[in-house]
């Protein structure tokens, strides 16, 4: 017995010294990466269509198709998916620029010199309408005009000179053409998309403040109506005596009418 476990000994030691001679190269080995796996893969996807009407995986792309919507009164004013897109260097080269124009809309602009002067919901009757034109003077470092306030809706927001996509895309905007300040200042808002200033306008009840502030001062007026009028109807952007404001913004779904709220100066 003793002989047997020397030879079991004596064999194990020379296979240890046999593996010790052997060269390093023979104890070199290498293990293959796997070929670009998917770890978590998702058992499901929810599809999502893009605007160009493909489908992709569930991805945050929601700059791609977000749109700054157009001009207040501009021929697509009133349609979905309009207006230019917030990021065109995302958006495929079909998608980018301004919506495709259908209808015949016409643009709001301010009724010719000469008007009688009576206030829209109002009534009475002027020869010398108010008027304050707008001047580089009147303007603040941001380029605003003012700021107007509604604390009934909760709303402040800056006002800027003109309706087109890019004072729209900061505030409210200022009718080109229309008094600043005496008489009847004339406003437009966007209700949807990227703002949604005047989104509550046609919920202001008769009586609510509504507050103008500019350089020439603060004017407070009370709400005196709000109608729902065609949008060939500019008499809401006429000169007036009795000094006002009247505020403009889409009816949605509703392309051929526009929200029309009017508000005289309290004493």
């Amino acid at each position: 017995m003793k002989k047997l476990n020397a030879l079991i000994s004596t064999a194990l030691c020379l296979c240890a010294v046999c593996a010790l001679a052997l060269p390093a190269s023979a104890l070199e080995y290498s293990i293959s990466a796997p070929g670009d796996p998917e770890y978590g893969k998702p058992t499901s996807f929810e599809p999502v269509v893009t605007a160009d009407g493909g489908v992709m995986k569930n991805e945050d792309v929601s700059k791609n198709a977000a749109l700054i919507p157009p001009g207040f009164g501009t021929p697509t004013s009133y349609m979905l998916n309009t207006g230019q897109y917030l990021t065109p260097n995302l958006v495929p080269s079909q998608m980018a620029g301004e919506g495709q124009v259908n209808g015949n809309v016409p643009v709001l602009t301010p009724p010719a010199s000469g008007s009688t002067g009576a206030v829209p919901g109002i009534g009475g009757n002027s020869t010398t309408p108010g008027f304050t034109e707008v001047t580089s003077a009147l303007y603040y470092s941001d380029g605003s005009l003012g700021t107007l306030r509604i604390p009934s809706i909760g709303l402040t927001v800056k006002v800027f000179e003109g309706t087109g996509s890019a004072p729209l895309l900061k505030g409210a905007g200022h009718f080109e053409g229309t008094s600043i300040w005496d008489g009847n200042v004339s406003v437009a808002g966007h209700n949807r998309g990227v703002r949604n200033d005047f989104g509550k306008i046609h919920t202001l009840r008769v009586g609510d403040k509504i507050t103008f502030t500019t350089k020439l001062g603060t004017r407070t007026y009370a709400v005196t109506g709000v109608a729902k009028v065609s949008v060939y109807d500019v008499s809401g952007l006429e000169p007036t005596a009795v000094n006002m404001i009247s505020l403009y913004t889409c009816v949605i779904n509703q392309p051929a009418f526009r929200w029309h709220v009017t508000a005289v100066e309290t004493v």
